[in-house]
């Protein structure tokens, strides 16, 4: 029987640090790897293609960065192994679907980078979850503690 797999999108937000964790808690507990996916899209495209830019290069630095330390800032103490950083390019939804071909579970922060906090799922979250080919797990925000000791289920900006 293969080892079990676990996608994990990263985007560097409070909920997809909270997801990576429970992808990795989850991995422990069924023995899975686990890979943790961040897809990048150059915000600039030159006309010329033989041309390389150092915005690209500098883009292309940044996301490697995120999609490391995403990993680093996890706690692997149940694992056998530490996740595996993937860097994708592309559009988000489309690259974590082709990522998560095979796999046996996708889990994804059900808030990302993107500015409506008051939505209960994020547009990447219900992309995937309508289309992946496997279970999907969404997991929520944390809670923020209040002044008063209680939580807000909404996190902070």
């Amino acid at each position: 029987m293969d080892q079990q797999r676990i996608v994990v999108g990263v985007d560097g937000s409070e909920g997809a640090g909270s997801a990576l964790q429970w992808a990795v808690d989850e991995a422990g507990l069924r023995g899975a790897i686990v890979e943790a996916v961040h897809v990048w899209n150059p915000a600039y495209v030159s006309p010329y293609p033989y041309t390389i830019s150092e915005e690209l290069d500098d883009e292309h630095e940044a996301a490697e960065k995120l999609v490391h330390e995403a990993v680093s800032s996890v706690d692997t103490s149940q694992m056998a192994s530490a996740p595996k950083p993937v860097l994708a390019k592309g559009h988000v939804v489309q690259a974590l679907l082709s990522m998560a071909e095979g796999a046996d579970l996708v889990v994804v922060g059900s808030r990302g980078r993107g500015g409506f906090t008051g939505l209960m799922l994020g547009s990447v979250s219900q992309q995937v979850a309508a289309h992946a080919g496997c279970p999907v797990v969404v997991i929520p925000a944390r809670r923020h503690p209040t002044a008063s000791g209680q939580t807000d289920p909404t996190p902070a900006m």
